[in-house]
């Protein structure tokens, strides 16, 4: 029977159309992310030779230990995860990369990297906007008609009467057309591995089952609407109309919704507050600038007031209270950022696509949780750098004392921490409610 039903479908130009273009561009998606994943490794590379040179080049022109801490970068990466490839997320948008001096942080932090704004406004095709948004408008082309072709076409009645369980003929024709997008997912994923060379690790793993879930809950969703016995156009103008609203309309309004209950007008307020915070101190007295200094760092108070006209000393001190008189901005921006992934994530959990694109981000640490966690480890990362540095420059330690080519790249650490109930529960909720509701609807089959 089922082998009867796969040639069947199989003949189906639309089928045949569906499947081709799918596998096809899920195959180019793989090797675009192949090209980001790559691209970024590049950099990586070529940011760590930069810094050693850099260094190096500095080291050798300057003698003043202010001097060449003025000008001497240090970078921070995030380096991507090989499931990057597959669900690119914040990092086409936001740098993995932060090349920062002992001067104010705060302007630092949000540097990023040149791009076409044409191509960050399309994005980029990964596997995981495949999975998210075009897989289901296969299944869509090839389910809406399960019951209705039949109807339509004069035949629903013969099968009703031949058969011993409608439902059963019904599930079949159904699993062919899963078995087979099944079938292409797979090979998209072996494909991947191979391309890729993805570790089979825990993240993978969950990358996978999201995955599965996520299309069965398609499928269910689908089953369910064709189970009201309705016209073919009414099940695609349907199926089309709750895909455009869980892919587009539902997506959209929760971000508008962040957007205006949590604006961050913080973020220009920080930038104004570090640049009157430091631009100010050159025309007040060097006391009222050194005491704030040394109110935040009291283990420097031994070197005092300077007395000359310009000194070291003095000019990271005003740098200093740059990011502290932005310290107040900068952590309420970081709050309300917070509160819209917060409030995204609740939302997101009765969405299934954006949900799914959320959970796809995580594994492959590209969310923007990732991103604010870069941030973070960015404070501490420059806090380390002047607790370092700040000693050498009030005491005007020779350069040549340093061991400058111990400055490496540091690299940000990040475990992944599988919540396997929060992969799994909310979208198998789902599909066993529209499964319960679809049930009952497949049982009057029979009866026509």
């Amino acid at each position: 029977m089922y082998r009867l039903i796969l040639k069947q479908f199989l003949r189906s130009r639309t089928a045949q159309v569906s499947l081709v273009l799918l596998l096809a561009i899920g195959i180019v998606s793989i090797f675009i992310g192949k090209q980001f994943l790559d691209k970024q490794e590049r950099i990586i590379a070529n940011v760590t030779q930069h810094q050693q040179d850099h260094i190096e080049r500095n080291v050798a022109l300057h003698d003043e230990m202010g001097l060449l801490l003025y000008y001497l970068h240090f970078s921070l990466i995030d380096q991507p995860d090989k499931l990057t490839a597959l669900s690119i997320g914040q990092r086409d948008i936001n740098p993995s990369i932060q090349s920062i001096t002992i001067r104010t942080l705060e302007a630092q932090k949000y540097d990023t990297d040149l791009n076409n704004p044409s191509a960050l406004q399309s994005g980029n095709l990964d596997l995981g906007f495949v999975i998210i948004y075009l897989f289901p408008l296969v299944i869509i082309a090839l389910t809406f008609n399960l019951v209705s072709e039949e109807q339509e076409g004069g035949t629903w009645r013969m099968v009703v009467i031949q058969s011993k369980s409608v439902v059963k003929i019904l599930a079949r024709k159904l699993f062919v057309r899963a078995g087979l997008i099944y079938s292409v997912l797979l090979v998209l994923f072996v494909i991947a591995i191979g391309v890729l060379g993805l570790p089979l690790n825990e993240a993978l793993t969950g990358f996978i089952v999201l995955t599965v879930l996520y299309l069965a809950f398609w499928f269910s969703f689908c089953f369910w609407i064709v189970s009201f016995q309705r016209s073919s156009s009414f099940n695609a103008l349907t199926l089309l109309s709750v895909w455009i609203m869980l892919s587009i309309l539902l997506p959209a309004s929760v971000n508008n919704y962040v957007a205006n209950r949590y604006p961050v007008p913080e973020a220009l307020g920080a930038m104004v507050e570090q640049r009157d915070g430091y631009h100010e101190k050159w025309d007040i007295d060097k006391k009222v600038t050194m005491d704030k200094f040394y109110e935040h760092y009291p283990e420097f108070k031994k070197y005092g007031v300077p007395d000359a006209e310009f000194s070291w000393l003095w000019y990271y001190a005003m740098q200093q209270m740059g990011d502290d008189e932005s310290a107040q901005q900068s952590k309420a921006m970081q709050e309300k950022i917070m509160q819209r992934e917060q409030v995204s994530r609740s939302v997101a959990v009765i969405i299934p696509t954006m949900y799914t694109q959320l959970l796809l981000n995580d594994l492959a640490r590209t969310s923007l949780s990732d991103h604010l966690a870069l941030l973070n480890k960015t404070n501490e990362f420059h806090e380390q750098l002047r607790l370092h540095f700040y000693p050498k420059i009030f005491e005007n330690a020779s350069v040549k004392s340093e061991d400058w080519k111990t400055f490496r790249p540091e690299y940000l650490t990040k475990e992944n921490n599988l919540n396997w109930t929060m992969i799994v529960f909310p979208l198998l909720l789902l599909i066993a409610i529209i499964s319960i509701l679809t049930f009952i609807n497949v049982r009057k089959l029979g009866a026509i």
